[in-house]
């Protein structure tokens, strides 16, 4: 039988707490833009003490994503949840739909698109987690303002883009 390896533990006590965090479905997105992108704030890294950031993106149709980029700090996993987006592996684009799931290690090359007509709905997982929501918050008006303090936002929040 092959012997199982977890971390060490990390909890020392012995009765267990009381400190789960329950996030209704119907709550409303963190979020929101007038071109039917969403963004919710499902897990932050602070939420987790730093674990993993997950949150539920939804993109409306047409919608462009990042142009390839790596991470030096996290590594980034996308679960598609419905509709059908194009994901870049480093390597080639690739049509995800509905229960396709894409892992990129810290240091992969990525990017993401919707393409089609209809919305996408997907999950992204950051491990570990790193203050995601500034670089969502402010993506937009960071990349319209350009230049030098674009660069520099872009590295404050680990996202090194090779295509531009």
């Amino acid at each position: 039988m092959t012997e199982l390896t977890y971390p060490p533990p990390r909890y020392l006590g012995e009765g267990g707490e009381v400190n789960a965090a329950f996030r209704s479905a119907d709550t409303e997105p963190e979020l929101s833009s007038g071109t039917g992108n969403k963004t919710h704030y499902l897990a932050t890294g602070e939420s987790t003490g730093g674990e993993f950031g997950l949150y539920k993106v939804e993109l409306g149709p047409r919608s462009p994503g990042p142009s390839t980029h790596f991470h030096r700090a996290i590594s980034e996993s996308f679960y598609i949840l419905s509709g059908e987006m194009q994901l870049f592996d480093g390597e080639r684009w690739i049509t995800g739909r509905q229960g396709d799931f894409l892992y990129v290690p810290v240091g992969g090359l990525h990017a993401f698109k919707n393409t089609s007509d209809d919305p996408v709905s997907m999950l992204l997982l950051f491990s570990p987690g790193a203050p995601r929501e500034d670089y969502f918050e402010r993506v937009a008006e960071m990349t319209r303002r350009g230049g030098q303090e674009l660069e520099e936002f872009r590295v404050r929040h680990d996202s090194f883009f090779v295509d531009e």
